[in-house]
């Protein structure tokens, strides 16, 4: 029924991908916000349906403000200024499923990643259980924390699905040392401080301004079983303290047997080389990794030094997709700082297994269709999206590839993001 004309009281009846909630009015979709399925919740339309634009659409998007009939598995919120009793344009953004218990998001992640793999990758495989690292409440993980400075000098979050800087007391995904760090942080610059705990556990503080010359990276050092990488403190690492070493064991686990030293293997997306230290510790002895990233892709080949790897600075699409030269570089030998990026297979390379650890936007075809031309003996898909993977998946399997494991982690708690691992053969 509708009590006003932008309120209106609204059954969820499911689970969204991005972390929203599914209702319907009036025949029309509508993705509202801190809900829970199974609940009747009372919604603030984001637009007026008397707008002209908005009542066109085929959905509308809309945040609770009441909960008129709760649901079970609805809990405090693990962060108070979050909470659905604050108005919605309050709320710090970050945490969207931090009102729900934990048990229940990993229901709810498992059936958002099942529709997807229904949806785009054409059915018939069953998505895993989302499992936890470990049995704490899931609070205190995040190892990174990106606050944002307004022109006023306040920092803090970003309302949920806005560039609004909101002030908060407190960060409780955070590790209890950036949090403790974030508190201290008073009136700033704009722009955004990034805070980051790497495995010393020392936390840094990075301001990087709106305007005027950003600061020289800091080198930082995590640590994987025994391995050191080193990587700019505002360069990509996984931000659950826990995360690399979990994604090392399932890859790792996925590809042992199958690993020929005698062939080439791809650590695609390599980043600092975390994947590619995983193909070497497996057997592997001549690995090419492709990251995009010149910064990144300088470390990887500090970080792997004393291994045979060629470390390439490329857009992956653009490296596997490149003319082929008719010599391959020598092992080890790293090529000019500035050279221009060059391929480092030619068509008769056999290639043993390929590792991919895509963006969140995932491969793409362009990709997927050049890592099967390529005729590896295993690929290894390490995806942040469910979406883009099931995408993926349903190209490879275009190819005669299919899924044969998969395994599903929970690095993000009390938000919709998680980890899947997918292990495809022939």
């Amino acid at each position: 029924m509708t009590s006003s004309a932008e309120l209106l009281d609204l059954d969820i009846t499911g689970i969204a991908h991005g972390g929203t909630f599914v209702a319907r009015h009036e025949g029309r979709v509508v993705f509202v916000a801190d809900a829970v399925p199974g609940e009747r919740v009372r919604a603030r339309l984001s637009e007026s349906p008397s707008d002209a634009a908005a009542d066109t659409r085929r959905f509308w998007r809309a945040e609770t403000v009441e909960v008129l009939e709760a649901s079970p598995h609805r809990r405090a919120h693990v962060w108070p200024e979050a909470d659905v009793s604050h108005d919605p344009s309050t709320r710090p953004g970050g945490a969207d499923l931090g009102h729900i218990e934990l048990g229940h998001q990993r229901v709810l992640k498992r059936q958002v990643l099942s529709e997807a793999l229904d949806r785009f990758a054409g059915g018939g495989i069953e998505a895993p259980e989302i499992v936890g690292l470990d049995d704490s409440d899931g609070t205190g993980w995040r190892t990174r924390v990106t606050l944002h400075v307004d022109a006023d000098g306040v920092a803090g979050p970003y309302a949920a699905r806005s560039h609004r800087v909101i002030p908060v007391s407190s960060h409780p995904l955070a590790r209890p040392a950036v949090a403790e760090a974030a508190a201290r942080i008073g009136v700033a610059r704009p722009g955004r401080i990034e805070l980051v705990e790497p495995a010393d556990g020392e936390v840094r503080v990075l301001p990087v301004p709106e305007k005027g010359r950003r600061p020289a990276p800091e080198e930082i050092v995590e640590r994987v079983r025994d391995r050191s990488f080193a990587v700019d403190a505002s360069g990509f690492w996984q931000v659950h303290h826990g995360a690399a070493a979990a994604l090392d064991d399932a890859v790792r686990g996925m590809l042992t047997g199958r690993i020929d030293p005698e062939l080439t293997h791809l650590d695609l997306y390599g980043g600092v080389g975390l994947f590619a230290a995983s193909l070497a510790d497996l057997g592997a002895t001549d690995i090419v990794t492709v990251e995009s990233d010149r910064r990144a892709t300088e470390h990887a080949q500090r970080n792997l030094a004393p291994l045979e790897i060629s470390a390439v600075t490329a857009r992956v699409d653009r490296f596997l997709g490149a003319p082929v030269r008719d010599a391959r570089p020598v092992r080890g030998r790293r090529p000019a700082r500035h050279a221009a990026p060059q391929p480092v297979l030619d068509s008769a390379t056999p290639v043993g297994a390929v590792v991919l650890d895509p963006p969140r936007s995932g491969a793409g075809r362009g990709v997927v269709d050049a890592v099967a031309a390529l005729s590896p003996e295993a690929i290894v898909y390490v995806a942040c999206d469910p979406v883009a993977l099931a995408r993926d998946l349903g190209t490879f399997r275009s190819h005669g590839w299919e899924p044969s494991e998969l395994r599903a982690f929970d690095l993000f708690p009390h938000t919709h993001h998680f980890e899947v691992v997918a292990l495809l053969t022939r």
